[in-house]
């Protein structure tokens, strides 16, 4: 399954503002510090960065994305890094249909490219993809961005009300995604939330 507008972002001659060519330091911190680990799932991996680091701490990782494009580059960095990773083509509303059991999901960036309803769909597919007791570490767009360029802003009470049926949301804390050189601003306000499957 292929995502054209998707694979687009990953075929101009600049990055995409997201692919950074590392990981996010938020999610490095969460790496040092064990907390991704056993199955771990990248839900919209793009090319890869998170998943391989994911890999490189000890975790069991798969990871997804929409674009081809992204997979396949997120495949050729796996080869020539030596790392082990299963990259799939697959579509974070339907990740029951990967028929594996995560205790833990990595979530850098997708959630807020939903509107409302289809955040309502990636949440019950999160759902049938995390084992009771795993941790989503999901980091979005914050409302305190200025501006209105780049993906939805979402607010605390976004995240929460998304999550408020099956799930405890345990943190939300202020963080910042850097984005790529080049662009107005270097870094752009974000949540990063810690969601337990109940």
């Amino acid at each position: 399954m292929t995502h054209p507008p998707w694979d687009e972002s990953y075929t101009g001659q600049a990055p995409a503002p997201w692919d950074i060519g590392r990981p996010q330091p938020a999610f490095l911190r969460l790496a040092e510090q064990g907390l991704l680990s056993g199955r771990v799932l990248d839900a919209g991996c793009g090319t890869g960065e998170h998943a391989l680091m994911a890999a490189a701490h000890g975790g069991d990782v798969t990871g997804i994305d929409v674009s081809a494009r992204a997979i396949e580059m997120a495949r050729e960095k796996a080869a020539e890094r030596g790392i082990s990773v299963r990259f799939e083509v697959a579509s974070a509303l339907d990740l029951g249909a990967l028929g594996i059991r995560f205790d833990t999901v990595i979530d850098s960036g997708l959630f807020h490219v939903f509107n409302v309803e289809d955040s309502a769909r990636y949440v019950a597919s999160l759902g049938a993809a995390l084992a009771a007791g795993g941790t989503v570490y999901l980091m979005c767009f914050s409302d305190r961005q200025p501006g209105d360029w780049g993906p939805r802003r979402v607010r605390q009470e976004d995240l929460r009300s998304a999550f408020s049926d099956g799930w405890a949301v345990d943190s939300i804390t202020a963080q910042e995604f850097d984005l790529n050189p080049g662009l107005s601003t270097p870094t752009a306000q974000a949540w990063l939330a810690v969601i337990r499957r109940l």
